[in-house]
């Protein structure tokens, strides 16, 4: 049996992983839903982008869905913090995943052209939305949140909407944002009729200079302009979930905590920003599926950055530097996440075989001429 410091950190990982797996599965869809507007220029063109993610947005967003169950199952100080101090945050991302859908749905119930010019801006603002917004909490987690527990654990949040919109987590918003851009113009290059695919991949190749620039200069403010959070107390992996049992100050930035004790932490934003430039180089040679695995690579490398060099932060607090919750002091219990992770062991295979497997079924572009022909656009 594994013991309880290991499996924290096993949570941990998977937490990483599922959170990676919704920005990688579902990312493409929010990219091509918030570059619909852009990439296609008739009625046939965005019906045959709509068409290339229809079949499989409601698989992918699976993964947020578990990604917030497991959150909730793991990590419930996390969940109720989180959930608590970004409600509105949260609030209006559900907007959005409810406006997705609705306007894939109702989109085409009437030829109006201006009835679909509407549902094509709500599908557009709701591509827009959930990127920017994921971006925006990511980094306000280097900010710290102003939150904090009392001695019976009793949470208080002092923060508001706006407060969380600060210069650093805006940027922090438009990396993510430019990075699912990138992500779904490359699956529209490498997915949607051939006629499309220039258009789409020099929308990528734009997004991905964009993401490389903005990611080098947060990682820039990072490493010189904020304080980062570290742990000056005896930490015990093994203790019960209490983030008041600690001592956490502000001290040096926060590449002077993970960073500076692990050298290989610089291989991943270095792989980051590479495999944004493979993305580049592969669309030019019209490897679009190469392309896209690369920009996988480049969302996964990013965001496993920014967990790294929080590491073992999962929610600092800039009201009470003590109560900011870690990885040793905000799971469940061993049993919990014992039995937790037989689950992910038994049907996180499953999961991955069925979407690779729908993956393969779906093959092939989508072509203009199919659309045209099926919807009689003749």
């Amino acid at each position: 049996m594994l013991d309880y410091a290991t499996l924290r950190v096993i949570w941990w990982l998977i937490l990483g992983i599922l959170l990676i797996g919704f920005a990688v599965m579902d990312g493409f869809d929010f990219g091509v839903a918030a570059l619909i507007r852009v990439l296609g220029r008739d009625d046939a063109e965005r019906r045959t982008l709509l068409e290339t993610v229809e079949p499989v947005w409601e698989g992918n967003q699976v993964w947020f869905v578990v990604a917030g169950a497991g959150t909730f199952a793991a990590w419930p100080l996390l969940y109720a913090a989180a959930f608590s101090g970004f409600y509105v945050a949260m609030f209006l991302l559900l907007v959005a995943f409810i406006g997705r859908p609705v306007s894939f749905g109702y989109r085409n119930k009437s030829a109006n052209p201006q009835w679909r010019n509407m549902w094509d801006w709500v599908m557009t603002i709701s591509g827009i939305v959930p990127p920017l917004i994921f971006g925006v909490a990511f980094g306000n987690l280097f900010l710290g949140v102003p939150f904090r527990f009392d001695e019976e654990m009793r949470m208080t949040y002092a923060g508001s909407f706006f407060g969380l919109l600060s210069p650093f987590a805006l940027l922090c918003g438009l990396i993510s944002l430019m990075m699912i851009l990138m992500h779904g113009a490359t699956y529209a290059a490498m997915k949607a009729d051939i006629a499309l695919a220039a258009r789409a991949a020099r929308v990528a190749r734009g997004a991905a200079l964009a993401f490389m620039l903005l990611y080098i200069a947060a990682g820039a403010w990072l490493a010189f302009g904020l304080s980062g959070y570290a742990i000056v107390s005896a930490v015990a992996g093994d203790a019960p979930s209490n983030p008041l049992l600690k001592h956490v100050v502000a001290q040096g930035t926060w590449f002077s905590g993970f960073a500076t004790q692990h050298s290989a932490f610089w291989l991943v934003p270095v792989l980051a920003l590479l495999s944004a430039t493979a993305m580049t180089a592969l669309s030019l040679s019209l490897r679009y599926r190469l392309a896209l695995a690369a920009s996988a690579l480049a969302i996964a490398t990013t965001i496993l950055s920014a967990g790294l060099a929080l590491f073992p932060f999962l929610l600092p607090s800039s009201l009470a530097p003590d109560s900011s919750l870690t990885l040793w002091d905000a799971s469940s219990s061993k049993t919990t996440l014992g039995l937790m992770l037989l689950s992910v062991i038994v049907l996180l295979p499953i999961v991955l075989a069925y979407t690779a497997w729908v993956y393969r079924v779906l093959r092939g572009r989508v072509s203009l001429e199919h659309v045209r022909r099926s919807h009689g656009m003749y």
